[in-house]
Parts: structure tokens; sequence; C-alpha cells
């Protein structure tokens, strides 16, 4: 389905339900044409005053008849095309997880978060808009401008010929007059809609620093300088909507108009009976309704093009990295459960790293070696390289040269079954809005309460948790704000634990913590992380000294390696660094 696009493979998934959608809506509208059609010869017939009820009884019945049909039939294709769509935005969002999936190790720096929200939310809303706002309106009224122009031929060709231009204009012409007017102000409009998305929620994730930096009315008066433009765009496109309803309903009006001559020359014809005038005339309304819609569907086109531009991107982004759901090089999860139960040995050999040939190297012929339970550090400034390297490590970037393998079985053909063996610890986890119990259970989904108990206390967060009214059913509330730092990674913490993976990446869990909690939660880490293999990216040098070997990387490289005491003992430049870092180790008692 990756191929094919967005929307070809659902229609075929479906096409069977899609012929009973347009066949119902084309009753819909028949039955809407007959009551009309039956109204109009009542209300003739009864006005030539019949000599008993029995005249007009059966036109009563069939008023009835085709009343309530039209309402319940209209339901019954509201219920059947609703329901098949939603089955359809379904698959879609999943598909669009399941591309998204394998790129949540580094989904961020790829992606804008606005951009996601705005994909997950308005593009996929559009994609639905093309089957129930587009597609089948269009086909129901083309199958109706055959049908009523058919229908009409049978008592007169000439006059059907002539209605058949009068509706063709509802049909095609005015359609394709408001497509070629709206096309680009239509995608203008989207871009805003997505502009202005993505502004906001960065604005709203940045709230706290725009009312401290006292900047908030710079970013409220640039916001709406942005929404005045795009409710100027949205202005012109509502201008040109009144318009071209004018435009149809005096086009249906010059219809009502001509079917009343016509109907009146045939009654003087002697071709029709007078009771029929207006049941023609009235029959008209109806069957026009179903060609009105066509002119605001083709005005989306644009949008659903916008739309589907968008989700192809981000599709053709993630295959660009092998992200297509599935493992790069067909690894089963036998041999994954296999690997995670034996001794892990992750090597890093001769490995090199560049994002495309324009951009400069991130890595440069960095080699590491960790077999299981060895414990490294990697230190380093931002833009060293560090976040590159766990990117290989974690099996999300392939090298340009050189080999990451676990085991001997190389890290990208791995691929989404990683998590399997590598555990990430990283400075902001993401604490859902649930129970602390589910929070802690997303490392295990199959963990028992006893174990979920057991993980707490090894992170020392089980007193915490049985003091509070509804222990481990209270809830985290929104990313977990009924806790502090130090209580968030420790949640985090027992999430790892419950994952029992060999080897463990720690990507600066502690900061932002002050030094008594950064130490405490250290402690902690290195107590229950004993006989795993730990890889433990930083920027300072807190805990150094616990490390079977320290990594310092510049610019891609490896400047300096060494444990801590060879470091201390032969590298001026380590000592001082480490004198920075902790001046207290250094002060005379």
């Amino acid at each position: 389905m990756r191929h094919e696009g967005w929307l070809l493979p659902y229609v075929r998934t479906y096409w069977g339900r899609f012929l009973i959608i347009i066949a119902l809506g084309c009753l819909t509208l028949l039955t809407a044409s007959m009551l009309m059609f039956t109204s109009g010869f009542l209300i003739s017939k009864a006005a030539l005053r019949p000599e008993n009820i029995l005249m007009v009884y059966v036109p009563i019945v069939l008023v009835r008849t085709f009343g309530i049909g039209r309402a319940v039939v209209h339901y019954v294709e509201r219920l059947v095309s609703h329901d098949a769509v939603l089955r359809i935005v379904a698959l879609m969002r999943t598909r669009l997880y399941r591309i998204l999936e394998p790129q949540a190790l580094f989904i961020s720096s790829r992606f804008r978060t606005g951009d996601m929200l705005g994909v997950l939310s308005d593009d996929i809303q559009y994609l639905q808009d093309v089957y129930l706002r587009t597609v089948f309106p269009s086909v129901v009224a083309l199958v109706m401008y055959i049908g009523s122009i058919a229908a009409l031929g049978w008592f007169d060709v000439r006059f059907a010929l002539f209605m058949a231009l009068y509706v063709f204009i509802l049909v095609a012409v005015l359609p394709w007059v408001s497509l070629l007017l709206t096309k680009a102000k239509s995608r203008l409009s989207k871009q805003q809609r997505s502009r202005l998305y993505t502004r906001l929620t960065d604005a709203v994730l940045g709230m706290s620093d725009w009312v401290i930096s006292g900047r908030q009315s710079q970013f409220l008066a640039a916001y709406e300088a942005e929404e005045r433009e795009a409710a100027r765009v949205n202005g012109q496109l509502k201008r040109w909507a009144r318009w071209r309803q004018l435009i149809g309903q005096a086009v249906i009006g010059l219809s009502v108009i001509t079917m009343t001559v016509w109907a009146a020359r045939e009654y003087a014809g002697g071709h029709i009976p007078a009771t029929l005038i207006a049941a023609f005339v009235l029959v008209v309304f109806p069957i026009m309704d179903a060609f009105m819609p066509v002119s605001d569907a083709m005005e989306k086109i644009p949008s659903y093009q916008s739309s589907l531009q968008r989700l192809r991107e981000i599709e053709a982004a993630a295959g660009e990295y092998g992200g297509n759901g599935s493992t790069a090089a067909g690894i089963s999860l036998e041999e994954v459960r296999r690997l995670a139960a034996s001794d892990v040995h992750l090597k890093v050999q001769n490995v090199s790293f560049r994002y495309d040939d324009a951009s400069p190297w991130s890595l440069q012929d960095v080699s590491l070696d960790l077999p299981q339970g060895k414990r490294i550090a990697i230190i380093g400034r931002s833009g060293a390289g560090k976040s590159t390297l766990l990117k290989l490590i974690e099996g999300a970037l392939a090298p340009s040269a050189g080999t990451v393998s676990l085991s001997g079985v190389d890290a990208s053909a791995i691929g989404e079954r990683m998590p399997q063996l590598v555990s990430v610890l990283n400075q902001s986890p993401h604490l859902f809005d649930t129970t602390v119990a589910n929070n802690i259970r997303l490392g295990d989904r199959d963990a028992e309460d006893d174990q979920i108990r057991r993980a707490a206390a090894q992170v020392k967060l089980d007193r915490l948790i049985e003091s509070l009214p509804l222990g481990y059913r209270t809830p985290m509330h929104e990313t977990g704000q009924r806790f502090s730092g130090g209580e968030r990674q420790r949640i985090a913490l027992a999430r790892v634990l419950l994952q029992n993976n060999p080897v463990v990446v720690l990507d600066e869990p502690t900061v932002g913590l002050d030094p008594r909690t950064e130490k405490e939660l250290l402690a902690t880490i290195l107590e229950t992380m004993q006989g795993k293999s730990l890889i433990w990216v930083t920027h300072h040098l807190v805990g150094a000294e616990h490390m079977d070997e320290i990594i310092f990387m510049e610019n891609g490289r490896v400047e300096m390696r060494g444990s801590h005491a060879e470091l201390m003992a032969a590298s001026e430049r380590y000592r001082n660094l480490y004198r920075l870092d902790r001046p207290e180790a250094f002060m005379v008692k």
C-alpha cells in the first residue's frame, strides 16, 4: 500500500460498500424527487375538487411513503458512508503510526511537533472528506444527471437536451471555474493554517519562556498579524463561495421558469394533464440539490493535494532511513529474544557518519568496545557527536562507514526490535496522563502488580507512592506534573528495570536536577543497573569515577579515553575539566 498512495487502496478494499453508498445516495435523491413530484400532483388534484377522497388516496399514501422513505434512506446512507469512511480513517491513522513508529528515537529532530499534530489531525481529516464531500456527492450527481435527463427525454428529447445544458453549468462549468479561481488561494489558506498550527504549538510549549521574557505581547501581535492575513484569504474564498451560490441559484431559478413554461406548453398541446404541471416544476428542486454541492467538492481538491503531499513527504523521509514499519534485514523476533537472553557484546568499529553528502561529518572513525557489564561515560559539549552516536547504537541510523553490532548482529538490521535489547533513560521521559502503575507498566505491558511494586521499591519510590491516597492508582496528571523532576526520572527508571534489557543508555538523565537529587538518582541508577552494560552520555563529570571507561568527544572524534584514574594521572586537560565540574573534590579539608 505504501507506494499506491493514500486513496486508491481503500477504494479497492471497500468498493462494495462504496457502490452501496452511491446507490443509497441516489435512492435518497430519488425518494426526495418522488416526494415533490407526488406532492405537486396531489396539490393539483386536490385543487380540482375530486368527487371523493378515494380519488386522491393513492397520492396521499405515496406522499407519506416517500416522505418517510426519504428520511429512512438518508439515515441509512449516512450510517453506511460514515461507517466506511471511519474504517478508512482508522486504517490511515494506523498506517501513519507505523510509518512514524520506527522514527520514534529521533522523530523530534526530523519533524516539527506542529507538523506532526497537523498531519495526525488536519490532514487525515481532509482525506476523510475526500470520500464524504467529494467522491460520493460527485458520483451521485453524475448518476442523477444522466438519470434525470433520460427520464425527461422520455417526454421530450429536445427539451431534455436543452435542460442538460442548464444542468451542465452546475455539474461541470461552475465547478471548473470555481476550482480555477480558488486553487491558489485554497492552497495558500491550507499553508497558512498549517503555519498557524505550528506556531501556536511552539508557543504553547514555550509559554512560560514567553511570559518570563516579557515578550508575550510581541508574540501575540505577530500571531494576530498572521491570523488576520489568513482571515483575509479565507474572506476572499467565502466571497467567491457566496457568488458561486448566487450563480447556482440563478441557474436553478431559470431551470424552474423553463420547466414551468415547458410543462404549460405540454399541457396546452394535450401531451400531459394539468395535474402534472406542478409535479414537473417541484421535482426540479430536489434534483438540483444533487448538483449544487459539486462546485464545493471541487474547490476542496487543492486542500486534499496539500494533505497528500505532506503525507508523502513524511513517508519519504521515513523511508529514506528504512522507517517503513518493517525490520530492515528481516531479523526475527526469536533471534532478538535470544540475543536479549544472553550476554550482549556491543562493538562500534571505525564508525563515521554524516546525514548527507553535503553535510559535514558528525562522527569520524569512532570505536567502542562494550562487553556485557561494562560501563562507559561519553562526555562532550553540544554538537560533539554524542546524540548521533546514540542513534547509531540504537539502530535508528546506519553508519556511513564502519559497523555497529550487538553480538555480531548489525544494529541497523535489528531496527524496530532494538527496544527489546537496549533501554533508554533520557533527560525528559514522557509520563502519560494515567495512573502511576500504568506509567511504570509501560516498560513491560504484561507486568504483574507485584513486579511493578518491586521496580518502584528498587528505585526508592515505594514509600512515596504508597503514601498517596490512591497509591499506585494515583493519576500522574499531564506529563507527570504531580511529581518532581527527580521523582519523574525514578518512575522512568522503574520502566527500564521492568524492561530488563542487557544494555542501558543514559542520555543525560540528571539534567535540570539539583545537585543533591542528581547525586541520589545517580547512586540509584548505578545500584539498580548491576550487571548491565551502561552507556552514560553526559556533558559534565559527576559520577565519572564510577565508570569503567570515559570517552571524551569533540567535533565528532574521540579526543581522550581511559578510566577516571588513568585520565586524572595522565591528562592535565581532564584534571582541569574535573576541577571545574567538581571543585569540592579538590577542596582542602
